[in-house]
């Protein structure tokens, strides 16, 4: 085992990235499962939304603390400890009570989130040569992508097939294996160098960090408003059963997979473009979602392309933010773990809220909404003027350059 641990490569690789998809695919597990929690627990699909509110809360402010905190402990001991609160959160929800020992669960989840997430975003140089390290970050992010395309859907099926229990020990069971496979191929990851003092108050000086930041936000923010509660909305059609909503969001998830790769080969050249028409993309299809003429296959339509659009997001916005502050990536990095998981928090909120106050397809018609409103920063972005991030508080419009030529 040591001879395997000491060897880290692609193997550890591997392993990172599915930490990172056990961690953001149990964050959004409640999404597909929002009726039967509500039932099961009794209480409303509002405060059932509280399920994804907290975590995403208490995983954007896990993030930068951990990183700070961490200090001098080796990081394969901390993503061990993490994951390993994760499986004892996912055994124990499926085990929950009430909704307050639920909630209470979740808010470990999100102390893992952030953790795992922050960490994993920096190891890919560390485990494979050089010449490779782009590679492996982009598959140790693959995992978050995946997770956020395809994880709810399967949770969804085993929810409907099973019971919403069932799903939380599923991925209770994920969360131990992923464990072991960190236990046996992660090398030793001694802490190194923290960022500057200034890092980050230099970053958020600089416009285009705060334009791709602001983006996120919305972009993160108006799909969950709509997505957190689109079984209720997808139960309104007419001859939809819950097989059926699995299947339709098995759909979305493929769909979004698909997204996800063909953004990322369009957004090393043109972030903003691609995530423009992402933008306008949920802007349209989340709302319509809310409207059941088309009956199941016009669902099923509307899903896919929601999937699509939606599956470049990270990729989009990730490749935007290293080109505009190419020398802090481990910084911006944090930044982007905040501000994403405060939007997650951020749209399951607001769409409960609208969900309590007036209706399930309000909900989807405030997450459209959001999403359109992305544009704006993406086009005030363009504007923005050369010089290094720093002291004048500018990132080089050069970086996007250099990223394109890549």
């Amino acid at each position: 085992m040591a001879k395997i641990r000491n060897a880290g490569g692609w193997p550890a690789v591997a392993a990172v990235a599915a930490s990172t998809f056990s961690v953001v695919t149990t964050e959004m597990l409640p999404v597909g499962l929002l009726s039967p929690i509500g039932a099961g627990l009794g209480v409303s699909d509002g405060t059932a939304g509280l399920t994804m509110t907290l975590p995403g809360l208490v995983a954007a402010a896990a993030a930068p603390v951990l990183t700070v905190c961490a200090g001098r402990l080796d990081r394969r001991v901390l993503l061990l400890t993490l994951m390993g609160l994760l499986t004892a959160a996912d055994l124990l929800s499926a085990a929950a009570p009430g909704i307050e020992v639920l909630l209470g669960l979740r808010v470990l989840v999100g102390v893992c989130i952030g953790g795992v997430w922050a960490i994993a975003a920096g190891l890919g140089p560390r485990l494979v040569p050089s010449r490779a390290a782009g590679r492996a970050t982009s598959v140790i992010f693959s995992g978050i992508a995946v997770a956020s395309v395809l994880g709810v859907p399967v949770g969804t099926l085993v929810g409907g097939r099973a019971g919403w229990r069932a799903a939380f020990l599923v991925m209770g069971a994920v969360a131990l294996l992923v464990t072991v496979a960190l236990a046996v191929v992660l090398p030793p990851l001694p802490p190194r160098g923290a960022a500057p003092s200034h890092a980050l108050p230099a970053l958020l000086r600089a416009r285009r960090v705060r334009a791709a930041l602001l983006v996120v936000l919305l972009l993160v923010c108006g799909h969950f408003a709509g997505y957190t509660f689109v079984r209720p909305a997808l139960e309104r059609i007419p001859g939809t059963g819950a097989g059926t909503v699995g299947g339709l969001m098995l759909a979305y998830g493929v769909a979004g997979v698909a997204g996800n790769f063909l953004a990322g080969t369009a957004a090393v050249r043109h972030p903003r473009r691609v995530l423009a028409v992402v933008a306008v993309t949920l802007g349209a299809v989340i709302p319509a979602v809310s409207l059941t003429a088309g009956g199941t296959a016009g669902a099923a339509a509307l899903l896919v392309v929601w999937g699509l659009a939606y599956g470049g997001v990270s990729v989009g916005t990730q490749t935007w933010l290293s080109a505009v502050a190419p020398e802090a990536g481990e910084t911006v990095s944090a930044l982007f773990v905040a501000v994403f998981n405060v939007a997650i928090a951020l749209g399951a909120l607001l769409g409960g809220r609208a969900v309590d106050a007036v209706s399930v397809p309000a909900a989807l018609w405030l997450g459209g909404l959001l999403a359109a409103a992305a544009v704006v920063p993406l086009g005030a972005a363009g504007g923005a003027g050369k010089g290094r991030w720093g002291r004048s508080g500018e990132v080089e419009e050069e970086a996007e350059a250099r990223a394109s030529a890549c």
